[in-house]
């Protein structure tokens, strides 16, 4: 059976209940409040101004989610687990553009007007997903959440070494929690997937490992200045990609590089920034 084209009633059971699994542990654990949860009146308005830069970018990605979800959700449509995922996914990442945004408002790093620029910005260009299968945007989702943990864990020590913010600190280690969380559950479904049909997502796989790119940064004004300021600082790029994330992820698969090499795809090509 091809899964990137309909699921089997073992694999739809088997992921519902790992959704629920998730949301229990986030409902306990994981929750938290833009308002009380974070130390705004110990924001840093002296951090550098390429910090503000980069997390101006973050918050830009994020305000993207109506395309994310927009596009992914008619794919799932039959899949309770999946599609209840996203719902629930979708909630968390509106937090995470919103606190974004507040921190550049609350640290004076930003005014209302540039926000509202950024939000026109945003909405003139409609990202489109780089797959179109359901079981291809599993993969890539995936590796981008892993991804864009990696990025809020190296910006948080980046802003330590910058003097500190304990607003932009907490807020950086919030997110990076819900992103090692969507994760942790995008891999289980892939690993079920590898159990179902192995061959099949192996292709896709070696497609999303070959030719990586984070998501809808290509869209923003200014978008090569973006990645090379991320570049720069070492937050992101080919090296940290295939280190701590591709290597990781295909390690807790129980998978290698060598599994991907023999797939039949296009020749390698990784592209951190969007295009």
């Amino acid at each position: 059976m091809n899964f990137t084209t309909t699921d089997d009633p073992v694999l739809l059971a088997r992921t519902y209940q790992l959704f629920r699994e998730y949301f229990r542990l986030a409902e306990k654990k994981r929750r938290w409040s833009i308002d009380d949860d974070i130390p705004w009146d110990q924001c840093n308005p002296r951090l550098t101004g390429v910090v503000a830069d980069i997390i101006e970018t973050y918050c830009a990605v994020e305000l993207y989610l109506p395309d994310y979800l927009g596009k992914q959700m008619p794919m799932v449509r039959n899949n309770r687990g999946k599609a209840w995922f996203l719902a629930n996914w979708g909630y968390e990442e509106s937090k995470h553009s919103m606190v974004l945004g507040d921190w550049l408002l609350k640290s004076r790093q930003r005014s209302d007007e540039q926000m509202a620029d950024l939000d026109n910005q945003v909405y003139a260009n409609e990202f489109q997903l780089p797959y179109d299968t359901a079981l291809g945007t599993l993969c890539y989702t995936m590796m981008q959440e892993l991804a864009t943990w990696q990025n809020y864990v190296h910006l948080r020590r980046i802003v330590q070494d910058e003097g500190g913010d304990p607003a932009l600190e907490k807020v950086l280690s919030l997110l990076s929690i819900d992103e090692r969380a969507h994760y942790n559950f995008f891999r289980k479904i892939v690993a079920l997937y590898l159990e179902r049909d192995r061959e099949t997502t192996l292709e896709h796989l070696h497609r999303v490992v070959y030719d990586f790119r984070m998501p809808a940064v290509g869209l923003l004004v200014n978008s090569q200045q973006r990645m090379a300021q991320i570049r720069a600082l070492k937050i992101f790029d080919e090296e940290v990609f295939f280190f701590q994330v591709c290597v990781p992820a295909l390690a807790d698969l129980g998978l290698t590089k060598a599994d991907l090499k023999k797939r039949k795809s296009s020749p390698a090509r990784l592209v951190v920034a969007g295009s």
